[in-house]
């Protein structure tokens, strides 16, 4: 198979993946609510709560996962440095966020991961810690498709359904506003990987996509179950 085969089956899997994880993501309780226009203000204090945990350890992950790539994947590991960098103070926006919305500082910052959260933190800093974890660009590509596909319409939902002053929903905002630029960083990264690594790192990746949009969605369903 070509490299131009690889990389179009590649994202013919990581396509799979995501609207399975989409029509998924309908089904988890804090989603349903709010694509129903039922969602609480207790309900987004909670998810604002419990992402922050995923988005501090995110940027450490993403720095972890850049020190493992060897000589061979220097574009990568660039990359990687570049996309920690970005993304390493968003926890901030959500800090900033849960406390327009009436939550406090102390509340936010103190929060534990839930289960979900524990169970994809883990799994990213395995994956990470090996070398050349080329698979993780498939846990990057649901993320920030999250973002890039999700945030902005959620956003809109929110601010539809809540009495919210424009800088409760900022993270949000930002990140449907800026992951279409991360995306196409991916598509890059992806190339580069599959160029180098060819079907094995094609494989990985879509695999680690499944497993992230798993984890992800348990993550979800499970809002503050520490």
């Amino acid at each position: 198979m070509s490299v131009t085969d690889q990389i179009e089956a590649t994202n013919r899997g990581l396509a799979r993946v995501w609207i399975e994880f989409e029509s998924a993501l309908i089904q988890v309780p804090v989603i349903a609510r709010l694509t129903g226009g039922r969602l609480r203000l207790e309900e987004y204090r909670s998810l604002l709560r419990n992402l922050r945990q995923q988005v501090v350890e995110g940027g450490r992950w993403i720095s972890r996962a850049a020190s493992s790539f060897g000589p061979a994947h220097e574009d990568l590991r660039s990359m990687f440095i570049t996309h920690a960098a970005a993304e390493h103070r968003d926890y901030r926006l959500l800090e900033q966020n849960y406390v327009v919305a009436g939550g406090t500082i102390e509340d936010i910052r103190s929060a534990p991961k839930n289960i979900g959260t524990e169970a994809l933190s883990a799994f990213m800093y395995q994956v990470a810690s090996q070398p050349d974890p080329v698979g993780l660009l498939g846990a990057m590509f649901v993320i920030e498709s999250l973002g890039n596909r999700l945030a902005g319409p959620w956003a809109d939902k929110i601010a539809a359904q809540l009495d919210l002053a424009p800088d409760a929903l900022t993270f949000l905002r930002y990140h449907g506003e800026n992951d279409a630029a991360h995306m196409d960083e991916f598509d890059h990264a992806l190339t580069l990987a599959v160029e180098s690594g060819g079907a094995a790192a094609s494989a990985a990746i879509v695999r680690h996509a499944r497993i992230v949009a798993r984890l992800y969605r348990l993550q979800l369903e499970e809002l503050d179950n520490g």
